[in-house]
């Protein structure tokens, strides 16, 4: 063999063989139970001396990623670990065990880490379901979990994933990115964060609309900042992901069905739990079924300043999932009661959308205004209307107002909020 250690096959032959003898000298119980940094210093003692024994030649190089390696195998999540640490990762991807891919900045890329094979990345998404009481096998082959600092996890598993298991990582910030970020990385312009701020502290109910991994929760997450510390805030979520800082705030969370089929808590029946919690505002982080019906009627009876988020692709788009979704409560309402519930308890719609260059932006900021007929009108405030793609392939457009002045705008003069009228004229530019 060369004086160096040079393929990866070699490599990972040394890796597998030292961590099964690190194995055989630890009490794994001990491990389990005692101060995690204490621990990891003293299982890194034994593994540098396992290292060093080693009749391999090693670089010194070498010597301190095998330690390492075998470290993330104990403690973590093995290979994703370096992926872990870096904060600017946002999705994880594992395609099988040959494929690891991650998202940037909103654009996807190949990465050169993968798993030694199937039985090796199970154990990794075992060891994530395990920590929260979960189980994936053949009898239960998919499962959503959740990782200390947050992130969501899905896994799937043959026989439902032909090529092998697959494991999706949804990261969430450390820090967490904030109104003035959003202006910064032009998300939108700070007029319309103005206005959006005067919408949440004069208490009209947002809907914030956008696709998979557009930003909705980061937006939702900035909105909420501005409610007021005196008020008493109840978040209702499938996997808790919203961050807020008020004094006040009780946070829900759904349950999954337990290993029997049975105990599951819908989002429905935490919405209906929270109207007797007396609270200020009802932050639901994403409405997906018939809690549609429950929060929609909130609004309508008194719980002003409410705010959510939805899968859809345009502000109109929203509203007709919303209607499907009070449909999925089985309760038979005409289509134009439905209607009519959405115009009264609604005032805004905030659609943001993650742009072909990864940025994501508001790109259109919509007023509901009532009914016509058996319509609900909408009218907008301020759209990002796209000019076209420049050669670095940077999204090119500008945010315009459209030159109509929102109705709720007495509302916010009312809640003392005063904003220029100017910022709802069309510049002459335009």
């Amino acid at each position: 063999m060369s004086p160096i250690l040079a393929t990866y096959a070699d490599f990972g032959a040394v890796k597998a063989a030292i961590h099964r003898k690190l194995i055989q000298k630890l009490d794994l119980e001990r491990i389990t139970d005692g101060d995690r940094e204490t621990v990891r210093r003293e299982v890194g003692q034994i593994l540098e001396g396992l290292v060093v024994n080693e009749s391999t030649p090693m670089t010194l190089q070498q010597r301190e990623r095998l330690s390492r390696e075998v470290l993330d195998e104990v403690f973590g999540l093995g290979p994703l670990e370096p992926l872990l640490a870096d904060p600017s990762i946002s999705d994880i991807l594992v395609n099988t065990h040959k494929q690891v891919y991650i998202e940037r900045h909103g654009i996807l890329e190949l990465t050169p880490v993968h798993f030694q094979n199937d039985s090796h990345l199970m154990s990794i998404i075992d060891r994530i379901v395990s920590a929260v009481g979960r189980r994936v096998d053949e009898s239960s082959p998919m499962v959503d979990a959740r990782l200390a600092d947050g992130s969501r996890v899905n896994a799937i598993i043959p026989p439902l994933a032909i090529d092998g298991p697959i494991l999706s990582i949804r990261r969430f910030g450390r820090d967490r990115l904030t109104a003035d970020d959003l202006v910064a990385n032009h998300s939108f312009t700070p007029n319309m964060l103005d206005l959006l701020k005067g919408c949440v502290k004069a208490k009209l109910n947002i809907l914030v609309s956008g696709g998979t991994g557009a930003g909705k929760t980061t937006l939702l997450n900035v909105l909420s900042s501005y409610i007021s510390d005196r008020e008493r805030i109840v978040t209702i979520e499938d996997a808790a992901e919203l961050q807020l800082h008020q004094e006040h705030v009780v946070r829900l969370e759904t349950r999954p069905p337990n290993i029997e089929g049975t105990g599951a808590i819908r989002q429905r029946q935490l919405v209906i739990n929270a109207l007797r919690m007396r609270p200020d505002r009802i932050i639901i982080g994403e409405v997906r079924g018939e809690e549609a019906l429950d929060m929609l009627q909130a609004m309508n009876t008194g719980h002003d300043g409410s705010l959510t988020t939805i899968h859809a692709n345009a502000p109109r788009d929203a509203l007709s999932r919303l209607e499907t979704m009070v449909a999925m409560a089985g309760l038979n309402i005409p289509d134009t009661a439905i209607r009519r519930q959405i115009a009264s308890a609604l005032d805004v719609v905030v659609q943001i959308s993650r742009l072909s260059d990864g940025t994501r932006k508001v790109i259109a900021l919509s007023e509901i205004v009532g009914m016509e007929g058996e319509t609900v009108t909408m009218q907008d405030i301020f759209v990002f209307r796209k000019k076209g793609i420049a050669e670095n392939g940077a999204v090119v457009g500008d945010f315009v107002p459209s030159g109509v002045r929102p109705k709720f705008a007495e509302r916010l003069v009312v809640s003392g909020i005063k904003l220029p009228i100017r910022m709802f004229e069309q510049s002459e530019t335009h």
